[in-house]
């Protein structure tokens, strides 16, 4: 049997929660814990439990930034005057909004 450990905040978690996403919601929750810059279970315990996410700058979280930017821009391209998706606006206003933030720091 292993040893009991620890998180980082010294709480001891021993409950597994487990859901089904399609395809689709699955890139989507990656790519926001791509650009969180957060662990996967951080990103997603702090929306269940509605608490701000905070993204605190750092190499990780600018390759991720740029690399999302080129796909946006890939996007928008290939889109020419078309509609933008719902997908892709959200994906902007997120990219803003952390820029916006880091900007403030």
């Amino acid at each position: 049997m292993s040893a009991k450990n620890c998180d980082n905040k010294n709480r001891w978690r021993n409950k597994t929660v487990a859901f089904r996403v399609s395809p689709e919601e699955a890139e989507r929750i990656d790519k926001n814990v791509r650009l969180s810059g957060l662990t996967k279970q951080d990103y997603i315990t702090k929306r269940l439990l509605c608490q701000d996410i905070v993204v605190v700058g750092n190499p990780k979280v600018y390759k991720a930034l740029r690399n999302e930017l080129v796909a946006v821009l890939a996007e928008l391209q290939h889109i020419g005057n078309g509609n933008v998706s719902d997908e892709l606006l959200d994906t902007i206003k997120l990219i803003a909004v952390i820029l916006n933030g880091m900007k403030n720091e």
